[in-house]
């Protein structure tokens, strides 16, 4: 078994969206290859009505498949395949765009005034980027959790993992889609297929994720505000805006620490292991097999090529958009 080592850490940038959503957005509209098949996560957890409530009102997509998990409020989907649904606590909505689908999600609170979730987008493969479109929206009763001897907890929305399989099938490139919550002081090792791109996206607590067999490194330093290990004399760089840790394979490296809104992508290897702090950690575990194709990209329509981007664009202003759609 082979520890994947942490490539980069980034934190998470304030983003708006819809029609006036405030969020803080993970990685997105960047360079798709690093994260492919993924192209974008947004954390939408907000204890403001006014930053969230005016939603994300009727829009299309073309070529994707967008996925939402709520952990406090809802969000009301409408669609134009006649879908209509609400998704609240623990719930996920898993939409396949394809040929062409047009939608909406309004945002709820709960009582405390809590609109707490993400959305992640998946690219669609070359051979399917036009094929009909779909809605699948998964109770959170549905979702297998699975608890280890030592409290470690896992709920599967997506994928294979410790002997369970989520209830979300049928996904073009068979992702794995977990929710990890890992106990104060509890190291866990956890697996993923060495031919996936990797990510975590950390959202409770805080701890550090292995990244070679070394000694213990110094304490940790803080570069703008967020957590930082320099390993082999290599700089803090900024990414897109966002904070960032670059973690080198120098002789000194060991842990990488992470908190909230932290985004750790991984190298190659079949496990990661995670150390959780005093608080415990909770985060999203997510991986995908590559689909290696060109990506042109604007907003919410993703294809292979310009002309094909040009085609949906024209398709949307001539009132044609869903007509590729079978009867």
């Amino acid at each position: 078994m082979s520890i994947r080592p942490v490539k980069r850490v980034t934190s998470a940038t304030p983003a708006m969206e819809g029609a006036g959503v405030r969020l803080d957005r993970a990685f997105g509209f960047g360079d798709p290859s690093e994260l492919d098949p993924f192209l974008l996560l947004d954390d939408f957890r907000n204890d403001r009505p006014e930053d969230y409530l005016k939603g994300f009102p009727w829009h299309p997509h073309r070529g994707i498949e967008t996925v939402t998990y709520v952990l406090a409020g809802s969000v009301e989907h409408g669609d134009s395949l006649g879908n209509r649904d609400t998704i609240a606590a623990g719930d996920i909505q898993w939409m396949t765009a394809g040929s062409g689908i047009v939608h909406q999600e309004m945002p709820q609170g709960d009582a405390a005034g809590r609109m707490h979730g993400f959305q992640l987008w998946a690219n669609l493969p070359s051979s399917l980027k036009m094929t009909p479109p779909r809605y699948q929206g998964i109770r959170s009763a549905d979702i297998p959790v699975v608890t280890d001897d030592d409290g470690t907890q896992a709920r599967i929305v997506c994928g294979s993992f410790w002997g369970q399989r989520g209830p979300v099938d049928g996904i073009a490139t068979d992702p794995t889609y977990i929710d990890i919550s890992v106990p104060p002081g509890q190291r866990k090792t956890l697996p993923v297929e060495t031919s996936r791109h990797a990510f975590a996206y950390i959202f409770a607590g805080g701890g550090k994720f292995l990244n070679a067999s070394a000694p213990l490194a110094p304490p940790t330093e803080r570069v703008g505000g967020a957590p930082t290990r320099r390993v082999g004399g290599a700089p803090t760089e900024r990414v897109s805006g966002a904070p960032t840790r670059r973690v080198g394979g120098g002789s000194g490296a060991d842990f990488t620490e992470v908190d909230n809104r932290s985004l750790v992508l991984f190298d190659r290897g079949d496990e990661v292991t995670v150390q959780a702090g005093d608080e415990g950690i909770r985060f999203l575990l997510v991986s995908g097999k590559p689909l290696e194709e060109p990506v042109a990209w604007q907003g919410p329509i993703v294809m292979n090529t310009q002309g094909e981007l040009r085609q949906a664009f024209r398709d949307l202003q001539r009132g044609t958009f869903l007509d590729h759609q079978e009867p």
